[in-house]
């Protein structure tokens, strides 16, 4: 007898230490989502170094506008550093309204999000939403986004499909970012017309000569001609199970220069990887991962300002 409880004694102190194990495990994992934009990877990708070497365990999936939300919704992702808004709303705010999602401080403000043109054609008289359907020959009854099911893709349907400002005749071309801009360069170089997704911070800004048209307001791109600010989301419970973490997300906000800065540096080297990018211009403002990390610790419980800094500087 004696033989035997000492038998299912080791085996509930295994299964216990399995448990136990299993537990401090998931407390270390962070689970992000980003979609295949390259101002929101280089964010994500310095968010995850960040936390590899603060002692956390963090990965990230790549997909849709939506399936990221439904991902943050049912728990199988902690993490969204792209909640672009106010265009996102339409995809983001049931999930605010469910309580399944949290929309947390901003991540980027002052951000750009909305129709461009190249300055040719703004010099041309294509100026305002209300310019594009007159010039629809120009146009071929085109405007260029960039993958389906993306926020920015879903406002300029509707646009269409609602006859605003005149644009039911035309068609959008969905498309992916890069072969969208590349598509914009092939134009610019025949001063051919095009209508195009635009946004900043992004490398395009500084390459093309470009600007952004005038007339969107609260039922298109946003107030102030798409003017937006760019919030961290999080799936419900995320902060009580990763105080730390959440309170380092609270610190996380990024300078647009950053992010166009690194943008650029990927668009002139296509050998470098949006992560040594970033890492790039941190090395040269060191007061902004100061800023970062001030208050936050290790998943051991150490300052993490020296960590990180000895990690950055191998």
């Amino acid at each position: 007898m004696e033989k035997r409880l000492m038998r299912l004694m080791v085996m509930v102190f295994f299964l216990l230490t399995i448990i136990m194990g299993s537990k401090a495990f998931a407390s270390k994992e962070v689970r992000f989502v980003y979609v295949p934009w390259t101002c929101v990877t280089v964010k994500t990708e310095v968010a995850e170094f960040i936390l590899d070497n603060l002692g956390y365990r963090a990965s990230s999936m790549m997909l849709s506008v939506p399936i990221a939300y439904q991902a943050l919704a049912t728990d199988e992702a902690d993490v969204f550093l792209g909640n672009w808004m106010p265009t996102m709303s339409g995809i983001a705010t049931p999930h605010f309204e469910s309580g399944r999602v949290i929309q947390m401080d901003p991540i980027m403000e002052n951000a750009k999000y909305t129709l461009a043109v190249p300055r040719y054609v703004y010099e041309g008289g294509l100026q305002h939403f209300e310019d594009i359907a007159k010039f629809a020959d120009k146009l071929d009854y085109k405007i260029y986004g960039i993958e389906e099911g993306n926020d920015g893709n879903e406002v300029i349907e509707m646009m269409i499909a609602e006859n605003m400002f005149g644009l039911g005749d035309f068609d959008i071309i969905p498309s992916s970012e890069t072969g969208m801009l590349s598509q914009v360069q092939s134009y610019t170089r025949n001063n051919q017309w095009i209508v195009f997704l635009g946004w900043s911070p992004h490398w395009m800004n500084n390459i093309i000569d470009m600007e952004y048209l005038k007339g969107s307001d609260e039922t298109t791109f946003g107030e102030n001609d798409g003017t937006a600010t760019v919030y961290i989301n999080v799936r419900n419970g995320f902060a009580d199970d990763h105080p730390m973490v959440n309170s380092f997300l609270e610190n996380y906000l990024v300078p647009i220069d950053m992010v166009n800065e690194a943008m650029t540096m990927l668009h002139e080297d296509n050998t470098m990887e949006h992560l040594d990018a970033g890492l790039v211009w941190l090395r040269n403002n060191p007061e902004v991962y100061q800023g970062w990390l001030e208050g936050i610790t290790t998943a051991d419980g150490q300052p993490a300002l020296p960590v990180f800094e000895a990690a950055l500087n191998q």
